[in-house]
């Protein structure tokens, strides 16, 4: 069974991409399930704090764990972030840091949307290609000049490291890891 890591960074992200990556790996269990066979995925949520509040606290996502009890799992999915990168890219540096980590242990990455702001915080995509949110291409580039960015790719794989362009693309990234 594969183990998956959705992670919960501290600010005000994109609550629709943790819940969408949730859903439809769930979904894919269920199915599972329902044709007799065992399910695919062992799917938690992680993050650094216990808890995080989105859109002024109408919603809050409590994380099943901190990313420290997690020694070893075999995919990291990466929210995508709000506007505000350099600010996340600071307030998330243990997930930053807990990545590169995992990755060399043997995890895949995958960063949905601006999520690669996080991704390329590591220094995994140097040199690799991936692809975020054309809108803030000009800011990817500018803060990541050794990766080689293309906004337009609807999805990138490179060695077990997944990226996917903007909004709501990433379903068909979560459908492709699926």
């Amino acid at each position: 069974m594969k183990h998956i890591t959705i992670l919960v960074p501290d600010g005000q992200n994109n609550l629709s991409s943790i819940v969408g990556a949730y859903k439809i790996l769930t979904r894919a269990n269920a199915y599972w399930k329902e044709n007799g066979k065992r399910a695919l995925y062992a799917i938690e949520l992680a993050g650094i704090s216990q808890k995080v509040d989105f859109h002024d606290g109408l919603f809050t996502v409590q994380p099943h764990r901190h990313i420290s009890a997690i020694t070893q799992t075999n995919l990291i999915i990466i929210p995508s972030l709000n506007h505000n990168y350099q600010k996340a890219v600071k307030a998330n540096q243990p997930l930053i840091d807990w990545i590169g980590q995992q990755y060399k242990s043997g995890a895949e990455i995958a960063s949905i949307c601006t999520g690669a702001f996080l991704l390329a915080s590591s220094g995994l995509l140097n040199g690799r290609t991936c692809s975020t949110h054309w809108a803030f291409a000009d800011t990817f580039r500018t803060m990541f000049p050794r990766v080689n960015l293309q906004p337009d790719r609807l999805i990138t794989d490179e060695s077990g490291i997944y990226t996917n362009g903007g909004a709501y693309s990433f379903l068909n990234l979560i459908i492709y890891l699926v």
